[in-house]
């Protein structure tokens, strides 16, 4: 069942509205901020962390076990799929960097800077550093926002993604610094081997040697980041030339989206090469 989970959540990714209409975070928002005002709570963020993140995982949890022996456990299929929807990430990257595209084909750096930091929130001191921010904020956006769910959903299911999707959300609209802390590095726990994995994916559908030496050196590294080592790898994986102003330098964008495009379906590949095995 998670196989086609995943394949209906890509279809649904590229076809229809119903992501927008279900990822809406703002009752859990407003439930995160007042939990962590709360006197009582203020300085226990472990708790906090239960009460916000834990506590609908095991809602979930319990919801699943109810309902797989209900009409021979058909009923679990759309809380599957839902999940896996509402645990993606969110907003269209490709659309984000829409305008940021075009004012740097036009080679307007004024404007690409003002759009680069209205839509994706990156600032640079010269043009070739925005363009390689914002080439790893291409890589980092489509890690978490879709292979690091599908991992965790694939691997243990529904509850393991829909954690990995409200830690990251804890960390990005958190306010409580010892909340978002905890939630960083329980996060980075949950990153480290997906992370690892993409890494290898691109070496595959790469180049092999480069992605190898980045490897080398950080497989086991357990204190460099996942944003970190997904440019890393990313970057060397696609030989993506130097950034340049132009035309050239929106190649590279095109360049490391084919790989991860590559990187996606080696992923779906071998997901339904273990469902036909397993």
């Amino acid at each position: 069942m998670s196989f086609l989970v995943l394949l209906l959540a890509v279809w649904i990714e590229k076809f229809s509205a119903l992501r927008h209409r279900v990822q809406r975070d703002g009752f859990w928002l407003r439930e995160l901020a007042r939990l962590e005002v709360n006197a009582r709570l203020v300085n226990r963020p472990w708790l906090i962390l239960a009460i916000s993140v834990f506590l609908p995982v095991a809602l979930l949890g319990l919801l699943l076990v109810v309902l797989q022996p209900v009409a021979y456990g058909l009923l679990v299929l759309p809380v599957h799929l839902l999940v896996v929807i509402y645990s993606l990430g969110r907003g269209d990257l490709l659309a984000g960097l829409g305008p940021f595209r075009d004012a740097w084909r036009r080679q307007d750096l004024q404007a690409a800077a003002h759009v680069a930091k209205r839509d994706v929130d990156i600032c640079a001191d010269s043009g070739e550093q925005l363009l390689e921010r914002v080439e790893g904020h291409l890589l980092w956006e489509a890690y978490q926002s879709f292979f690091a769910v599908i991992f965790w959903y694939f691997l243990l299911g529904p509850v393991a993604a829909l954690s990995y999707r409200l830690l990251a959300l804890v960390e990005e609209h958190g306010k409580n610094p010892a909340v978002v802390e905890r939630a960083a590095q329980l996060r980075h726990a949950f990153d480290w081997l997906p992370v690892r994995l993409l890494a290898a994916s691109f070496a595959l559908v790469g180049n092999f040697v480069a992605v190898g030496r980045v490897m080398l050196h950080e497989l086991l590294n357990w204190n460099i980041s996942a944003a970190q080592l997904i440019e890393k790898a990313g970057l060397v994986a696609g030989e993506i030339p130097a950034p340049v102003v132009g035309p050239e330098g929106i190649n590279n964008l095109d360049r490391i989206w084919e790989l991860l495009l590559r990187a996606a379906v080696l992923w779906y590949a071998g997901f339904a090469l273990w469902t036909v095995l397993a």
